[in-house]
């Protein structure tokens, strides 16, 4: 085979790599009806100008804990004009308490502990829905066991699992853990594939929403 030959293979070889990873990347994008739903009733956001982003999922959820790290790391690159937060989901008594310790955890500025929440559940077995559990959990991890116990008692944390469970009556949340963006597009790992999939679903609902606001 003659060099010039050898040249014309390598540029159709790489025209055809290129072809596919257009052809990859356009079947990648998201589908309506499938791989997200467009809410008929969207909800007003809570974050103003910001584009809000929730998840709905409880500590209690093994799928949720298998799609924190994904969203930790999507965490990490967060737009400017993008605000995260997470909603605590009670499909369940047990889950209530798992949603005071979400809450509890954020009022201490201690949410970094997550990870830990989902491992003492899912791998350890630990028992963290009981008060007595969770507080010597909490113990065990530095935090000062009377200053936890005041926060998870509080008036301020039972008003926010009550705001959480409007929330998911609000937005008609069926499963855990789900996606919603800007109040209006609703995602989830099933609906993509997989929990790696989720986030740059995310991202392009963001885009999604962001182009419909200026519009």
């Amino acid at each position: 085979m003659t060099l010039s030959a050898i040249r014309a293979l390598a540029k159709s070889a790489i025209a055809l790599v290129a072809f596919t990873a257009f052809a990859s990347a356009a079947s990648a994008q998201l589908v309506e009806g499938k791989n997200y739903v467009r809410l008929p009733n969207p909800q007003p956001v809570e974050t103003g100008k910001k584009i809000e982003v929730l998840e709905f999922f409880s500590y209690g959820c093994p799928h949720c804990a298998a799609l924190e790290p994904y969203l930790d790391k999507w965490l990490e690159k967060l737009p400017p004009d993008v605000a995260f937060r997470r909603v605590p989901v009670m499909f369940q008594q047990r889950w209530v308490a798992l949603a005071k310790i979400y809450y509890t955890l954020d009022a201490l500025g201690k949410t970094d502990l997550s990870p830990d929440v989902f491992k003492a559940i899912h791998e350890l077995g630990s028992p963290l829905w009981d008060t007595k559990a969770f507080l010597d959990w909490a113990a065990s991890k530095g935090l000062d066991r009377k200053k936890v116990e005041d926060v998870y008692s509080s008036f301020a944390i039972d008003g926010k699992v009550k705001r959480a469970m409007q929330l998911a009556q609000e937005y008609q949340i069926q499963a855990v853990p789900t996606v919603i963006v800007d109040g209006k597009f609703m995602t989830s790992s099933d609906r993509v594939g997989t929990h790696a999939n989720l986030p740059a679903a995310i991202d392009e609902l963001v885009a999604k929403a962001r182009a419909e606001r200026k519009s």
